[in-house]
């Protein structure tokens, strides 16, 4: 069984190339987001998978920062209006803390690579204009600029003037590249007129201009001998930007166009991110909630063209579950519920690795954290005692104290809980959030819930219990005193954390401290 991932590398190894060039690119008009930094993953994941194959192969990412700016990011003020239009390689850092809006938007994304494992050339578009590497392409393009009108114009609804040009130069009055209209050259300088009403002329060597993206993306395709490319779902439509380019790229320059990775947008809470709106997600927000590995789980579990949504909020504690689960199973741990389903999660776990561990990584359940650590808080000890209390340790860690752990173990539990600490505070539902009570809070209870309270106190102090049998126990105390459960439950929460609901009660019972629940539960101060 292979993965999708893996039949890519399976079909480019056929290829008559000395080495493979896996390419990915991002635009740089705000925050990148694990939406459109998807080229990344995809593309550094299919690299490594050539090398299993036994080919050579690279990867590279180059920042899409000689664009003009469309719309202002959030969270800039309206006054970056006044940069509509110009490339983002000339506008000014936000806040003064990075050399340029580029760097101040790009920084953040390249300083996770690591944490992801990702391995890379890294290219900026701007840079490549001005070290002239697209020059002799724009001569090819002006030269074939009749060739490339009839090109475009086949998937036109209106064609394009006699006298265009594929190339946009950034006007000298203005600083504006999507204004501008090249319309005569003479070796190499360009006659353009402009929006504002500036007519004048370009030097292509300059690197002050551009070629028109679809010209461009294909120049650049033969440039760096691109053999793959995973690119957004836009890019992919019917007469879209890599129909044209691929026919340029043939007929223009000679050269075949790469393997084609298209993927479907990346939803948040059902909404479309949008770096304008402020409705994104980052790869560094996802780090501080969960491991590098689950948000590779997330993007290789299914094909790259079935819809992904993302919600950080209570579905993410569901999706964590399921990261945890597949990892069990990858480990040997836990059973799979079929060979087949064993086969496939195992895979999908492959495919998601950053480096490939021998040992299973501790990492403690996640939705029994957020009680543990509202309880313990960041005292590492007292949670590890609150885990094995509720047998949430694997065995051999079982008859260990937090203080036998080797400092790896340590760490990614201190890492774990870290992570857990972060939902918490930022996407937590407040239905998930208590505060276990120091003073007995003042609450009307009827007979049968004193006497439930009373007989839960007693067995406690009775009984060394598991979880398991203390949820059955419960069950039978409350028909005693002909309860319902949620009165009983209510009864519990109530005196213990102040409201209604609460975590699994069971296991949260166990894991407070036995002395104070008997206390609290008997209503003593």
């Amino acid at each position: 069984m292979k993965h999708w991932i893996e039949r890519i590398a399976y079909e480019l190894k056929e290829w008559d190339v000395a080495e493979h060039v896996v390419a990915s690119g991002t635009s740089i008009s705000g925050s990148i987001h694990i939406g459109n930094s998807c080229d990344v993953f995809i593309a550094n994941s299919v690299g490594k998978a050539l090398k299993r194959e036994g080919a050579k192969s690279k990867t590279i990412w180059i920042a899409d920062d000689h664009d003009p700016l469309r719309k202002v990011p959030y969270p800039l003020p309206e006054s970056y209006e006044k940069y509509l239009g110009i490339p983002y390689s000339q506008i000014p850092c936000p806040e003064d803390c990075c050399d340029s809006f580029v760097e101040h938007f790009q920084k953040p994304f390249l300083e996770t690579l690591d944490d992801f494992g990702i391995e890379l050339e890294t290219y900026s578009g701007a840079q490549m204009y001005k070290d002239g590497l697209y020059d002799d392409y724009i001569r090819i393009s002006l030269e074939k600029a009749p060739e490339i009108r009839e090109i475009f114009n086949k998937y036109r609804e209106h064609p394009l003037a006699d006298d265009w040009l594929p190339y946009n130069p950034i006007c000298q009055e203005c600083g504006r590249v999507n204004t501008t209209f090249a319309y005569d050259y003479d070796g190499d300088t360009v006659s353009y007129r402009c929006q504002c009403g500036f007519d004048g002329t370009m030097d292509i060597t300059s690197g002050n201009g551009k070629l028109t993206w679809r010209v461009e993306w294909a120049a650049r395709w033969k440039i760096f001998g691109i053999t793959c490319e995973p690119f957004g779902k836009d890019h992919a439509a019917s007469g879209g930007s890599y129909d044209v380019s691929s026919v340029i790229s043939q007929k223009i320059f000679d050269y075949k166009a790469p393997y084609p990775v298209p993927y479907e947008w990346i939803t948040l809470k059902g909404d479309a991110m949008s770096k304008s709106q402020g409705v994104f997600f980052t790869p560094g927000q996802w780090l501080e909630i969960g491991p590098a590995e689950s948000l590779n789980y997330f993007l290789f579990r299914s094909k790259p063209m079935k819809h992904k949504d993302f919600n950080p909020e209570m579905p993410f504690l569901d999706f964590i579950e399921q990261f945890d689960r597949v990892e069990q199973i990858f480990f040997g741990k836990e059973e799979a519920a079929s060979e087949k389903e064993e086969k496939k999660l195992k895979k999908i776990y492959q495919m998601s690795q950053i480096n490939e561990e021998t040992d299973i990584p501790f990492r403690p359940s996640y939705r029994f954290l957020t009680v543990a650590y509202q309880i313990a808080g960041d005292n590492l000890d007292k949670i590890f005692e609150i885990l094995k209390r509720n047998s949430q340790l694997p065995d051999k860690m079982g008859a260990m104290s937090f203080a036998e752990l080797s400092d790896n173990q340590k760490d990614q539990l201190e890492k774990r809980v870290t992570q857990v600490k972060n939902w918490l505070e930022t996407y937590a539902p407040g239905f998930v959030k208590f505060q276990v009570q120091e003073k007995l809070p003042a609450v009307d209870l009827s007979p049968a819930q004193v006497g439930f309270l009373k007989d839960m106190a007693d067995l406690i102090e009775a009984k060394d219990i598991n979880p398991e049998q203390l949820h059955d126990e419960m069950y039978n105390i409350l028909r005693n005193h002909d309860l319902k459960p949620q009165k009983a439950f209510q009864a519990l929460y109530r005196v213990l954390i102040g409201k209604k609901m609460g975590p699994r009660a069971a296991s949260f019972i166990l894991s407070l401290d036995k002395d104070f629940v008997i206390k609290r539960l008997r209503r003593e101060e």
